[in-house]
């Protein structure tokens, strides 16, 4: 008995639409700004982290830019206040995939 036959048994009203389904396949453009955006590392309780502020598009525009770095280093952060906080010094590869996606960085503190 295959998946079909069951979900028959399962929903005997049911019938299959054939329209085609519509996913919107479109990327979502950030808004790429004038100024900088500020990359700074601290340490915060003994620890060092990376704080990327500065952005001023949407919230929402800078929540996805946030996820977007943290899959690709591979490493835990969070989204405070209007600032990315990514755990580590990853400075110069947060710069470098900020650069690529046509935003100005600048570097602060050590």
């Amino acid at each position: 008995m295959d998946l079909h036959e069951q979900l028959k048994k399962l929903f005997p009203d049911h019938q299959p639409s054939n329209e085609p389904e519509i996913v919107d396949e479109t990327p979502h453009e950030l808004f790429v700004q004038k100024e900088p955006m500020i990359c700074q590392y601290e340490k915060r309780k003994g620890k060092p982290t990376t704080i990327i502020s500065g952005y001023a598009g949407s919230e929402e525009d800078f929540k996805i830019l946030a996820k977007e770095i943290k899959s690709k280093l591979a490493v835990g952060g969070s989204f405070k206040e209007g600032e990315i906080i990514i755990q580590g010094d990853f400075r110069d590869k947060i710069m470098k995939i900020l650069q690529e996606k046509g935003f100005k960085t600048k570097r602060v503190g050590g």
